[in-house]
């Protein structure tokens, strides 16, 4: 699935992007679920559940 969404500055230090409704069901996610981003490099980033260790 090929998305095509905006990035909005929030404030001087943060920036947000929409995620799709239907991702969000996919994978279960919640309002205000904590997820873990990962920068792998060459303009990928890896999004998920965060989960504690």
């Amino acid at each position: 699935m090929k998305e095509v969404r905006k990035l909005t500055k929030n404030s001087k230090y943060s920036y947000s992007i929409t995620l799709p409704k239907e991702i969000v069901e996919k994978y279960g996610w919640k309002a205000k679920q904590k997820l873990t981003i990962e920068d792998k490099g060459r303009g990928v980033i890896e999004i998920k559940d965060w989960r504690r260790r």
